[in-house]
């Protein structure tokens, strides 16, 4: 008779335990990622973002929990910009109830695990929107370095680029955006650094788990 394999503990975040069953679930998910599409998300990368998400929904509690809680809409709008946009879905069909519930099921997951997903990704968002694009301010001479250096070489000899004042509030937002990436993955590195994240698994260390936070 084959025994049951038990779920284990391969991670401690700040005495939070991260389980087999955890790193199962994250991939699985992974499907959802349009970042991750096309390629399978290996369990240590499985781990790394479980690692992340801890320490971040930790400080989410600590600070404000409830502003960064998204509604019920909000959660519900993204679910149908995913059954509606996501390549995979628009491959393999999740337009009606019946085709949704046929893809989940196919890939092992149920509503609620999805909503709980989704409910988290706009949390992250929302907290990292108030935490560090507050304070920011683009420079109209900032904007202007971008679209000459970065925009306009873009442009094959003899293409019409569009002006100036037509694409700098695209441009003000792309370089907010940047600038917010570069503050959060920051303060995500001071996170790790201070907090006690501990890999009992060997086989699922990086470079970032391994010599890292304090352990």
């Amino acid at each position: 008779m084959a025994s049951a394999v038990l779920d284990r503990v391969v991670a401690v975040v700040n005495r939070h335990a991260i389980l087999t069953s955890d790193l199962d679930d994250e991939i699985r998910l992974s499907i959802l990622d349009p970042n991750v599409q096309g390629r399978t998300l290996t369990r240590q990368h499985a781990l790394e973002q479980l690692i992340s998400r801890t320490l971040i929904e930790q400080q989410i509690r600590q600070e404000d929990a409830e502003a960064a809680e998204p509604t019920q809409a909000e959660v519900d709008a993204r679910l149908n910009e995913i059954r509606k946009e996501l390549p995979v879905c628009v491959r393999e069909k999740c337009g009606t109830d019946e085709e949704w519930n046929a893809f989940l099921a196919a890939h092992e997951l149920t509503a609620e695990r999805v909503e709980a997903y989704l409910r988290y990704r706009l949390e992250i968002l929302r907290f990292i929107e108030q935490r560090f694009r507050q304070g920011i301010r683009i420079s109209q001479q900032d904007i202007a370095s971008y679209y000459n250096e970065t925009l306009l070489p873009q442009y094959a000899p003899g293409m019409k680029a569009p002006p100036l004042e037509q694409v700098a509030p695209r441009i003000e937002e792309i370089l907010l955006q940047q600038q917010v990436n570069m503050l959060f993955d920051d303060w995500l590195d001071n996170l790790r650094k201070e907090g006690d994240v501990e890999v009992l698994d060997p086989s699922l260390e990086t470079p970032d788990t391994a010599g890292g936070a304090g352990h």
